[in-house]
């Protein structure tokens, strides 16, 4: 496996090398099926890896990398390790796994074992803090050739991953992945201790920490109150500091709040959307405080208590509002 883009099966000793292996592949676009019988082709739109998978949208930059992976959704994995039960696509693939379980290449700072000898040489910058890849532009320095590769498009603006869905562009293949999410509704990550899943890995271990967790890992710096998360410290910072971070646009006003800004919007220039409780005729800047609202409106709930749904009763939306004049 290349140490530097994760794809091809060669070892590109530079980033350089990579580009010169990439520019010289084939012109033609590729677009293979992944089934039992022979490779379908057909054209798509990404030139840097033009040969994708149609199971999982997984591209690759060559053909005959897409066609051992490929064998992943036809069972054709047949090389099985009999320690882990981990199946590999060649015996290659397989030997250099082994030397995981016999230590051969062995880190001696945190005991972890690497595939050979190049990987173990990486791992060790973990430790050593050694980061020789610089940026030239910010003098930003890096561990790895394929960080310092995702940073330089911050300052060339490169987006070369496409989806074929939607055509929105990425810098990075990996946030190309998570967004197809959007399209398939995927959501591989599931919470251990109730029934929610979610795409991201991230949203999950917000939700943990928000949810299913009292820990409050963020503290102000002026009060010490604690919180669960970084954005709720941000918020809660601008009672001490002041800060009006979202203005109007028509008057220049600051406001604290996102909420305090769209209320203005709504009642000073007539821009933006009421809702409207279709129960008691009250009206609201945020369907949000619509619902907390109508938690404490006596007609409503006893419009719950007759069988109403929530949803059917409670919202309406109207450019009409008495108090905005």
């Amino acid at each position: 496996m290349c140490l530097l883009c994760s794809v091809c099966v060669g070892s590109c000793v530079t980033f350089e090398t990579k580009v010169d292996a990439v520019d010289k592949s084939q012109a033609s676009e590729i677009h293979t099926e992944a089934d039992n019988s022979n490779v379908t082709e057909h054209p798509v739109s990404d030139k840097s890896r033009p040969h994708v998978c149609t199971v999982c949208d997984k591209r690759f930059v060559w053909r005959r990398n897409l066609i051992d992976h490929r064998k992943r959704h036809t069972a054709e994995n047949v090389h099985l390790c009999a320690q882990c039960g981990r199946r590999f696509l060649s015996r290659a693939e397989l030997m250099k796994h082994m030397n995981i379980h016999t230590e051969s290449y062995k880190c001696t700072e945190c005991g972890r074992c690497c595939q050979n000898g190049s990987m173990l040489a990486l791992h060790m910058r973990s430790h050593s803090g050694e980061k020789p890849f610089l940026c030239t532009l910010c003098g930003k320095q890096f561990k790895w050739s394929r960080q310092l590769v995702n940073h330089s498009r911050i300052h060339s603006g490169e987006k070369p991953y496409k989806c074929h869905v939607c055509d929105k562009v990425f810098s990075q293949s990996g946030n190309l992945n998570t967004h197809m999410r959007v399209h398939t509704g995927e959501k591989p990550y599931k919470c251990s201790l109730c029934i929610k899943s979610f795409s991201q890995l991230g949203q999950l271990k917000r939700h943990t920490r928000c949810v299913h967790s009292n820990s409050r890992p963020y503290d102000c710096r002026f009060c010490g109150k604690l919180f669960k998360t970084k954005k709720e410290l941000g918020c809660h910072i601008r009672i001490h500091t002041d800060a009006k971070p979202y203005s109007c646009r028509h008057c220049s006003e600051g406001f604290r709040w996102r909420i305090q800004l769209k209320t203005h919007l709504l009642k000073s220039h007539n821009e933006g959307t009421w809702f409207t409780c279709c129960i008691c005729q009250v009206t609201f800047s945020s369907k949000q405080e619509l619902q907390r609202r109508s938690e404490g409106c006596g007609p409503h709930r006893a419009a719950l208590a007759r069988g109403g749904k929530r949803s059917k009763i409670v919202f309406k939306n109207s450019r009409e509002n008495s108090d905005c004049n």
